[in-house]
């Protein structure tokens, strides 16, 4: 499809650049007013519906764009939804948070439009320097944002080594795409004669240089340029080894902005993967399916990293101190469990990760607004600011629960779900290698992902320490969301308090034995230690 005719398909992009530079105009014309805060997020969700709009009204279909630069799918429209629904939850939080000071809010915002234009690209890119293109604008964005509050040493610390480490996979990724366009001599993945097609096709280059025995060389210059583009891909969605920039980013920057590069720019990653690796090594059969269209092993590449990920993810984030670096392991995390679904490499992997991104995105934002509550409550973001916080604010603390017990992946909750899912997906192929990887992730779930946030939960629930303080009121019993649910996965091992003991004293802390306990004190703390020893 030409030019002109793409342009049908391309309002939403086309919307969202207007509203980054109409957001700037704005800013200036609001600078003096009082209702200064109101407006400028007034303005922003116009934007944001106005992009719903052009979304909603795209028309349906597949087809390429701009001569095969971008692919207009049904994918396309999925991600776009999920990216606006992520921008408007962090509108929304930006303005709670005081982290963001009002004076700035107008240039927050048009940062923040330019980001989500870079992931709408970045899911319909189907052409390899305008996947690179696309995850350069992001990545630019994003380290803008990162040092947003210029005072703050950390913010500034975390953007620095957001941008080493990026550079540094940029600049691989590139070099994986400069590999591949020597072997197919094409930047394309779709279409006659993109790489899928010649991948698929026996009289192509590759085939050609295997039959006239170049084919170890082939083969290998071809399993090392896919490795070099997943390190820009694996970038983007925090993945091991390419990880270490995430815990010190999610720590510095903003939380509102932390909030939104937990979900947006990993989701982005993720669709890059699978159109990456589907459309060029993957060859969709009628019934729906996939068939390999190449002897490359990514599947087994991606198990391989997957697995890692989950692990180093889980168990770095069991010591963590602060509420943002646990996040940001625990995000580690659920990467390798997303990267299960890519590696079953089929459609219904593919929709296990569509799903788990819907409910990571309402989950994983929804963790990082109750860290904005702790912080303005108790004024900090470590773990033991969250003592007391049932007390100070329930409503809060209900809704930390909920959320860190379905990143957990507790029944009903619906990470649960979507755990499901993915391994569904990951044994339905069958193999002792997947079914290895389902073990792995399983463990991983009820050993580290679990037994973190569950330790954190239970100082929610914990009256915060001080001397000499005396008893508080008669008990009152709350039985946390999904304790069933716990008792049956971890039971002894599981260090969670499933429920709120005000009746101990205020300076009681476990493995104490309170001062003047009643019978029936004493009772429920053994029953305790029995369920945590």
């Amino acid at each position: 499809m030409d030019n002109i005719q793409s342009l049908r398909f391309f309002w939403p992009e086309s919307v969202l650049t207007v509203a980054t530079i109409a957001m700037l105009i704005q800013d200036l014309f609001v600078r003096r007013s009082a209702r200064r805060v109101p407006s400028l997020v007034a303005g922003a969700f116009f934007w944001l519906a106005l992009a719903a709009v052009a979304t909603a009204l795209t028309p349906s279909g597949v087809t390429p764009l701009f001569g095969g630069l971008l692919q207009h799918d049904p994918m396309r429209i999925f991600f776009a939804w999920l990216f606006l629904g992520a921008a408007a939850l962090t509108v929304i939080i930006v303005p709670k948070s005081e982290q963001i000071s009002p004076a700035r809010l107008g240039e927050f915002i048009a940062l923040l439009f330019a980001l989500l234009l870079g992931m709408f690209l970045m899911a319909s890119a189907s052409e390899l320097l305008m996947i690179y293109l696309s995850v350069e604008t992001v990545s630019l964005v994003s380290y803008v944002l990162t040092s947003f509050r210029r005072a703050d040493r950390k913010a500034n610390e975390a953007a620095l080594k957001y941008v080493i480490y990026g550079g540094v996979a940029s600049g691989v990724m590139l070099y994986g795409m400069s590999i591949l366009y020597g072997l197919f001599a094409t930047t394309r993945l779709m279409g006659p004669g993109g790489i899928g097609a010649q991948l698929s096709d026996v009289t192509s280059r590759l085939f050609m240089a295997q039959a006239f025995g170049g084919q170890p060389a082939a083969q290998l210059a071809l399993v090392v340029a896919v490795i070099f583009v997943l390190a820009g891909v694996g970038y983007k969605i925090a993945s091991v080894p390419f990880h270490m920039w995430c815990p010190d980013v999610y720590q510095g920057a903003p939380t509102p902005f932390t909030a939104f590069l937990s979900v947006g720019p990993k989701a982005a990653g993720f669709a890059v993967a699978i159109r990456f690796f589907f459309a060029a090594f993957e060859k969709q059969l009628p019934g729906g399916g996939y068939q390999a269209a190449t002897d490359l092993p990514w599947p087994a590449i991606i198990g391989i990293i997957s697995a890692i990920t989950m692990t180093l993810g889980n168990l770095t984030a069991i010591v963590q101190n602060n509420l943002k670096r646990l996040l940001a392991y625990s995000s580690i995390a659920h990467a390798g469990y997303l990267l299960m679904g890519l590696a079953a490499a089929s459609a219904a992997g593919v929709q296990s990760i569509l799903v788990y991104l819907i409910i990571y995105v309402l989950m994983n934002v929804g963790a990082f607004l109750v860290i904005i509550v702790v912080s303005r409550v108790t004024g900090g973001e470590e773990i033991e600011d969250l003592r007391g916080l049932g007390t100070k604010a329930p409503i809060a603390a209900l809704a930390l629960t909920v959320f860190l017990f379905s990143l957990t992946g507790i029944p009903p909750f619906a990470g649960f779900i979507g755990k499901w899912l993915i391994f569904a997906a990951v044994v339905r192929q069958g193999g002792f290698w997947y079914v290895l990887l389902a073990v792995i992730g399983a463990l991983n779930s009820a050993g580290g992902d679990g037994r973190a946030p569950a330790r954190r939960a239970g100082r929610v629930h914990r009256r915060p320490g001080g001397a000499g303080r005396p008893g508080v009121r008669p008990w009152r019993l709350l039985v946390a969301p999904g304790a069933l649910g716990i008792r049956r996965f971890w039971r002894r091992k599981c260090v969670l308090i499933l429920a709120v003991w005000k009746s101990l004293p205020a300076d009681y802390t476990p493995g104490e034995t309170p001062g003047q306990s009643s019978v029936l004190n004493r009772t429920r703390l053994a029953f305790l230690r029995s369920r945590i020893a």
